[in-house]
């Protein structure tokens, strides 16, 4: 069976391969505190939807919550699973940090990415393993 091709003309497996790639690099970057790095791989008008926080809209209001709203001081992401089905990426993992207050704190997180015709994030909604319930 050959493989169908998507709308931008890549192989589906070459650009599954590109976003696996791209939040994998994404990951690094935020573990990095590379802030720039991190708002430059998202469209100019993204969305990120992560719990605790009004929805950020725009790269501007992504670098501010990057830069001054970010509870975590610094972390280490261990990505277990990755899944790409066409424009979305579904990555599952854990993040063991230390908050700004001094805290340690070990999580597991879900993350759902969407890319735009670009390949940059044009939506991310982030979940959190926590008891709640």
């Amino acid at each position: 069976m050959r493989e169908a091709d998507d709308r931008r003309g890549l192989r589906r497996d070459a650009f599954c391969e590109r976003l696996e790639r791209a939040v994998r690099t994404y990951y690094q970057l935020v573990d990095a505190n590379d802030v720039d790095g991190v708002v430059a791989m998202f469209a100019e008008d993204a969305v990120y939807n992560r719990p605790g926080y009004d929805p950020l809209i725009g790269r501007r209001q992504i670098e501010r919550f990057f830069r001054d709203q970010r509870v975590i001081e610094r972390g280490r992401h261990t990505v277990t699973e990755v899944v790409v089905s066409g424009s979305v990426v579904a990555v599952h993992g854990a993040c063991s940090a230390t908050l700004k207050s001094g805290r340690d704190l070990d999580l597991r997180f879900a993350d759902f990415f969407v890319a735009n015709a670009s390949g940059a994030f044009q939506k991310r909604d982030t979940f959190f393993f926590a008891p709640l319930v």
